[in-house]
């Protein structure tokens, strides 16, 4: 506060005795007691109350200085908390503001008595060691690197979780990659074993049906040899009156024997028309084996036949254009017959 400044010329005013004025001042008469009017300077001994009033103490600068430091670091902490919301998506930290000092204790009964309050300078308030050796001299700003420094340790808590969730997404990705590789390794186990297990089979199947043939290949033979196969069954040709080859045609030299495919009885032995001399073997499954064209029949009808017997000679009798053996297959004896080829194709013959 600044010192008083001197007292303006005190002015004149009437007496209240006999009219005359008086002039206030140093030198002057009060009305009372006559006595001369000292010149008063007003110092802070002479304002003090008497002692048990109260005045109002004089104005503190730390108070004024305070409240305008409070006021700045409110609007910093406040505008860093908007900035931390704005770059971080965060909603605003809740803010604790330091101690006010005591606004009642401006008033005491004392004149000399100091107010009573915090004695920490508001523009110091809040900051911890770090942020004084850090330089954050102002509570604002220590504030505001205070929510900031809050933001980057929540975000990152953030990146965390989610680098975890990703972790865990892939993790997850990878263990359902590994089972379907798994499954499908063992899909393509299981068919490559089944493929194996049916090669297998196959090769068994084969091995006892080549065992099967050669054991009927002991049991079946070709009805002649040195021959030449000249016809097949169903060859198209005028030379058949059906139209086609019924039969298969084994040429070879007049007189060659021939011979019973397989144990049987003979059903038909003689002439037939366009098949020349003709015999008929039944076997025992009622297939009937026909054999034409023969120069001469050395069987007859009931007569029980054993494979390999002979039972003709290949001859060019009936509707022909040179000596050959004619052999037709009738299962069951039916009218139609089948290829004789692939008939003793089955019976582990290769005609």
């Amino acid at each position: 506060m600044a010192s008083n400044r001197p007292a303006t010329e005190a002015p004149s005013v009437p007496s209240q005795r006999g009219g005359e004025s008086r002039t206030f001042g140093y030198g002057s008469y009060n009305s009372e007691n006559e006595g001369p009017w000292q010149e008063w300077n007003p110092t802070a001994e002479s304002t003090r109350p008497v002692r048990g009033r109260h005045r109002v103490a004089k104005q503190r600068g730390g108070l004024a200085r305070s409240s305008t430091v409070l006021g700045v670091g409110v609007i910093a902490a406040v505008g860093a908390g908007g900035m931390a919301s704005a770059q971080t998506g965060k909603p605003p930290v809740s803010i604790s503001m330091p101690d006010m000092p005591n606004v009642g204790s401006v008033f005491e009964d004392e004149a000399d008595e100091e107010p009573q309050g915090s004695t920490t300078p508001l523009s110091s308030a809040g900051l911890i060691a770090a942020d004084t050796e850090q330089g954050n001299a102002n509570a604002g700003e220590a504030l505001r690197a205070r929510i900031m420094q809050q933001a980057e340790s929540q975000q990152d808590q953030v990146d965390l979780k989610a680098a975890e969730a990703a972790q865990a997404e892939a993790a997850k990705k990878a263990s359902e990659q590994a089972a379907k590789e798994k499954k499908e390794a063992e899909r393509k186990a299981a068919a490559e074993k089944k493929k194996a297990e049916e090669e297998a089979e196959a090769k068994a199947e084969a091995k006892a049906e080549s065992e099967r043939l050669a054991k009927l290949a002991g049991q079946f033979t070709l009805p002649t040899s040195s021959y030449t196969i000249t016809s097949t069954f169903g060859q198209a040709g005028s030379y058949w009156s059906s139209g086609y080859h019924t039969g298969l045609d084994f040429a070879a030299p007049t007189g060659t024997l021939i011979k019973a495919v397989h144990s049987g009885t003979i059903t038909q032995a003689g002439w037939d028309g366009s098949y020349g001399y003709k015999t008929v073997l039944t076997l025992d499954d009622g297939t009937e084996l026909w054999f034409a064209h023969q120069s001469s029949i050395g069987v007859k009808v009931g007569q029980k036949v054993a494979t390999g017997e002979v039972i003709g000679r290949v001859g060019a009798t009936g509707n022909v254009t040179g000596a050959h053996l004619h052999l037709e297959v009738h299962p069951g004896g039916a009218a139609s017959g089948i290829d004789p080829a692939a008939w003793l194709r089955s019976k582990g013959l290769n005609p």
